[in-house]
């Protein structure tokens, strides 16, 4: 059986470009004719919120998902933590000559079927094909736009922050990172360790719908736990006091960080965020967290401190105390 590829001819405006569209991209992402410049949207309210993001993962596919779900979970959860209800998506592939169609259809539907789970529309898109050895395969790039409710619009700010006030994770930490690299470099993990590649968006809908006291959210990708809180410390004029032996972290993960190197604060994540609540809210904001399967291993890990240095200080296993440093340099290129 000869194996479909895609060819130059692809991206040539014509015939085939039309077929691809129409096969692989459109009749999956359930967009109707007929398929127009634009997508023309239907929002009733006063503030939108927008972002948009590219995704060079390597390798395309890895334990627990694929360059197309981590695209869609990037983009709707960096709507959600915003405090937005991610309501559509644009998706943009450059594709390299000689990719293989029957991948960039599992590509698409999981996109599709993760735009499905999230709630969300992917309604326009463009592709192009460069020649082969000037693209690493796939690149994607996504767009979303959502509403932002009234009331939500300070949660990306952190204005309303004060020593006293809790921070939680709602999850353990690097899981993403070691699966992508345990993929890339064919290492065997004694437990197969899983992205936690997921849209939290749902989930951080039913957060702000029950609990008045969410005062600040971020996903913990690039830069890892380590770099969301050193950045909140610029923004809050605060410190940071976080308890290292409440910081989950899944067995296999820490095992792989001991024997390679690597410290699980600064990895990338793809379905952890960081929420800032209101002291005296942290059980109610637990009670919520827990009762979803993305949240289920949810803790509270430090809390917000006066601090003029605006430091990050972490009480260690051991009983001390050391500065949780801003990542400099990359512990892992090209995990998103």
């Amino acid at each position: 059986m000869i194996k479909k590829i895609v060819s130059l001819g692809h991206g040539s405006g014509g015939k085939q470009t039309r077929e691809l569209i129409r096969e692989v991209f459109a009749g999956n992402f359930g967009m109707s004719e007929p398929l127009t410049d634009s997508a023309i949207l239907n929002i009733a309210c006063e503030r939108i919120a927008f972002t948009t993001d590219s995704y060079v993962v390597d390798p395309l596919f890895f334990p627990g998902g694929n360059i197309g779900k981590l695209a869609v979970c990037g983009t709707v959860n960096d709507l959600a933590v915003s405090g937005a209800r991610p309501l559509y998506l644009s998706a943009s592939f450059i594709i390299e000559e000689g990719f293989s169609l029957e991948d960039l259809e599992a590509v698409a539907v999981s996109m599709a079927e993760e735009a499905q789970k999230a709630g969300v529309k992917i309604v326009t898109g463009d592709t192009k094909v460069v020649e082969k050895g000037k693209c690493d395969g796939l690149f994607i790039t996504t767009s979303g736009t959502g509403i932002l409710p009234a009331g939500r619009e300070y949660i990306s700010t952190g204005i309303r922050i004060r020593p006293g006030d809790k921070l939680i994770i709602n999850g353990p930490l690097g899981n993403h990172s070691i699966a992508v690299l345990g993929a890339r470099n064919n290492l065997s993990f004694t437990t197969t360790v899983v992205s936690d590649c997921a849209s939290l968006n749902n989930l951080i809908e039913s957060l702000c719908d029950k609990c008045s006291e969410i005062l600040f959210m971020r996903d913990l990708t690039r830069g890892g736990l380590a770099g969301v809180l050193n950045e909140l410390v610029q923004i809050t004029g605060t410190g940071i006091l976080i308890d290292e032996n409440r910081i989950p972290v899944d067995d296999p993960v820490r095992g792989a960080c001991e024997m390679l190197g690597f410290d699980p604060l600064y990895l990338a994540n793809e379905g952890k965020i960081l929420i800032v609540a209101g002291s005296g809210t942290e059980s109610e904001v637990l009670k919520i967290l827990r009762s979803d399967p993305l949240g289920s291993i949810s803790e509270v890990i430090g809390e917000i401190i006066p601090d003029a240095r605006k430091r990050v200080i972490m009480n260690s296993v051991t009983g001390g105390k050391r500065i949780v440093d801003m990542p400099s340099g990359v512990q892992l290129p090209r995990i998103c």
